[in-house]
């Protein structure tokens, strides 16, 4: 997301309003990502927003206008949902419009629902841009731009018709992902990769299976599992027991990608005392920056890598966020030049509600 899936793609889709966090992808996207900041290539929400069940329901508001009929858009829309509910302890069902659901999934011109007087929900960018963004737990939404061409199968440029063609399948897995609780990994292969859709992938991958393990404990999906693992399929039937025994066969385990240590927040820290729902924007050295270094910005010691629409907004030589419960922390702007530090500031906000 420039908005909670967003990525600066030849397509792209993310987002999270309303104090919800939101994200989307992006079709162009040639954001940089710094790798060295991560312990593990999944990340979660600022808050690790997550749903208290596991049997959720959607229900479709809108159908896409270009290309694709309302049955082939709700084959591939549970195709993508079956993808997570084949590796992790959810199931989800389909509702008819009218009926309370989850999850509210639909396809929207570049002016819907709020994106025009909300800070936190932005707008569509028309064709070959933002392909859909999606809100984290517990505000089930994602959006789909109808401006894009959407199809079942590969993403490809048409000639005929001089459009970029979009797997509604992988794009829809993507921004799941969020639905769920899940950011973006750093995992290249993965299909919550910033840049997902330029890679093709389409299996939702180890890490991820993790980040949900993370999030909501590492489950057994079926009631003899543990006899199944007494009688040795953790080893003979592998593929079957990581997908419904992970606990009961010990796949709860984490590849030990290398850590790094958290940046230390500097002496001179500036507090603030905020009323919720304010804007804040705090800059860096903007003139030492250009001419000698560059900026790393950071919350509560960790590397913020890029934008979080509905969380705060990153530029080279500013930040702005909105004072809320998620945004409350330590803000630290760093300017380096190799391995030497030219100046730090640092910010500790605090909401009054």
């Amino acid at each position: 997301m420039q908005p909670a899936c967003y990525a600066n793609a030849v397509r792209s889709q993310e987002a999270h309003t309303s104090g919800v966090l939101m994200i989307g992808i992006r079709k162009d996207a040639h954001s940089q990502v710094l790798h060295l900041s991560r312990n593990k290539r999944y990340t979660f929400t600022p808050e690790k927003l997550k749903w208290d069940k596991f049997k959720l329901t959607y229900k479709l508001l809108s159908f896409p206008r270009n290309l694709m009929n309302a049955s082939d858009t709700r084959r591939g829309i549970a195709k993508a949902f079956t993808m997570w509910s084949d590796v992790s302890p959810f199931s989800f069902r389909e509702v008819p419009a009218d009926q309370e659901a989850d999850i509210k999934i639909g396809f929207y011109p570049i002016n819907h629902t709020d994106c025009l007087q909300s800070y936190l929900h932005h707008c569509f960018d028309g064709i070959t841009g933002e392909l859909a963004h999606a809100f984290f737990p517990p505000t089930g939404e994602i959006h789909f731009d109808d401006h894009e061409y959407w199809i079942l199968g590969n993403m490809r440029f048409s000639w005929k018709k001089g459009v970029w063609l979009t797997d509604l399948v992988h794009v829809a897995a993507h921004e799941i992902g969020h639905i769920l609780g899940l950011m973006h990994s750093l995992n290249p292969k993965a299909i919550m990769h910033l840049n997902a859709t330029l890679t093709g992938r389409k299996l939702i991958t180890q890490d991820e299976v993790w980040g949900l393990h993370r999030l909501y404990g590492c489950l057994d999906r079926l009631f003899i599992c543990p006899a199944w693992a007494r009688k040795g399929y953790c080893d003979s039937k592998r593929k079957l027991m990581q997908k419904h025994c992970p606990s009961s066969c010990d796949f709860c385990y984490e590849f030990p990608f290398p850590t790094v240590a958290p940046t230390p927040t500097p002496q001179r820290t500036k507090h603030k005392l905020v009323a919720e729902g304010k804007k804040l924007t705090f800059r860096c050295g903007k003139k030492i920056a250009a001419k000698k270094g560059k900026v790393y910005w950071y919350k509560d010691g960790e590397l913020l890598e890029y934008s979080h629409p509905g969380y705060l907004s990153l530029k080279d030589d500013h930040i702005s966020i909105v004072a809320n419960a998620i945004n409350e922390g330590t803000y630290t702007c760093i300017v380096r030049k190799k391995n030497k530090v030219l100046t730090n500031y640092s910010w500790r906000v605090r909401v009054r509600f």
